[in-house]
């Protein structure tokens, strides 16, 4: 598992997970997510590359959600993985996010 930040202006960070979004990575995930919330006023978290994503993975993710929530911060999943979204759907969390399914073009079957 690899998180990538890029800072996007002076109150916004995009995060880029890739790999598995899991448990045996979740002290790093949580770190990484909570520290982002705090301090920036808006987060995007960029899924697309997530290959797994467990129970404990979402509720990193949950977490995350809640602690912008309470800081009166913005956290938003700009780009999903089919594993991503799997999941989601499966567990029925998209309301919960309040973001779109967002699919990146690659990730789209072809039609030829």
């Amino acid at each position: 598992m690899e998180i990538h930040q890029e800072t996007c202006g002076e109150a916004s960070v995009r995060l880029r997970i890739q790999g598995d979004l899991s448990i045996y990575d979740a002290t790093a995930i949580k770190v990484a997510l909570v520290d982002a919330v705090r301090q920036h006023a808006r987060v995007e978290l960029d899924l697309s590359n997530v290959n797994d994503l467990d129970t404990a993975g979402v509720q990193l993710l949950m977490l995350a959600k809640q602690e912008s929530l309470q800081q009166r911060h913005e956290m938003h999943i700009v780009a999903h993985s089919d594993a991503v979204i799997a999941v989601f759907e499966f567990l029925n969390l998209a309301a919960f996010f309040g973001d779109p399914l967002v699919l990146l073009a690659e990730s789209e079957p072809s039609h030829g």
